[in-house]
């Protein structure tokens, strides 16, 4: 119960890598509150999940809905120890194909959402004597795909934002991090994979995409979460600032193979 007593924050903790963080920290005894713009998807996650788990329906990209998130939290759990960003989205264009509204509503879930939740969470973490900030980001922030130039853009915006709050607030002893995964499991990546799959099956274009991790498969969803989870708790209180890879050695290997 390495998390008990603690408030958490998870904003996109209904699905995907959110849903197992959310997950994650409820199982070792946390107040965790869940905030997503999809009614349903909260809803059956607060119940699927249990025990000291609540939701809150909001949209990152607001300042009026995150500032009530926050407020929640300190009403429901006493205060804000740890937040983790994983709301995001994926879209795929080049600068010049990409629509300006879909360029926008990239960068303002996956980069603006990370800035309006801290916002209001450290303020509150300060309270509190310290906390721990988490954000998703992606092995797209050190080398992109061709045709994500939005997502890559946000991505990369998230590294650089992790490394100023950790900067800025380690003397209140709040540590931010950034996690960078590759291809995980996800309904995202199950999404992608409809767009490209032609004429294989969905299960078949994941594991196609999986040949390309040197570990030769996609990542879990809770896999990053305990990694989200060791960067919140105590035992990484020396670690801030860093952007940590789980990518199933994707970022090690060279495109270039020399002759067999």
């Amino acid at each position: 119960m390495e998390f008990d007593g603690k408030s958490v924050i998870v904003t996109g903790g209904s699905l995907g890598m959110g849903r197992a963080c959310a997950e994650r920290f409820a199982r070792a005894g946390a107040r965790v509150l869940i905030v997503s713009n999809d009614k349903d998807s909260v809803e059956k996650a607060v119940m699927e999940i249990g025990g000291k788990t609540t939701g809150f329906v909001g949209d990152v990209r607001n300042s009026g809905h995150m500032c009530s998130a926050v407020d929640e939290a300190v009403v429901r759990n006493g205060g804000v120890d740890i937040l983790t960003c994983c709301a995001g989205i994926q879209r795929y264009g080049t600068v010049v194909n990409t629509p300006e509204d879909v360029w926008d509503d990239v960068l303002d879930i996956n980069l603006k959402g990370v800035y309006l939740a801290a916002k209001f969470v450290i303020p509150e973490m300060k309270k509190r004597g310290g906390g721990a900030i988490v954000a998703i980001s992606s092995i797209q922030s050190y080398a992109s795909q061709a045709n994500v130039a939005a997502y890559t853009a946000s991505k990369g915006a998230i590294n650089a934002l992790v490394r100023a709050m950790a900067l800025d607030h380690a003397a209140d002893n709040i540590t931010v991090n950034a996690v960078c995964p590759a291809s995980i499991d996800t309904p995202m990546l199950r999404w992608a994979a409809d767009l490209f799959k032609g004429d294989m099956t969905q299960d078949e274009m994941i594991a196609q995409w999986g040949k390309g991790h040197p570990i030769g498969r996609v990542g879990k969803q809770e896999e990053v979460a305990d990694l989200v989870a060791f960067l919140a708790s105590d035992k990484a209180r020396f670690i801030t600032g860093a952007d940590m890879k789980i990518d199933g050695g994707t970022m090690a290997k060279l495109g270039i193979a020399l002759p067999e």
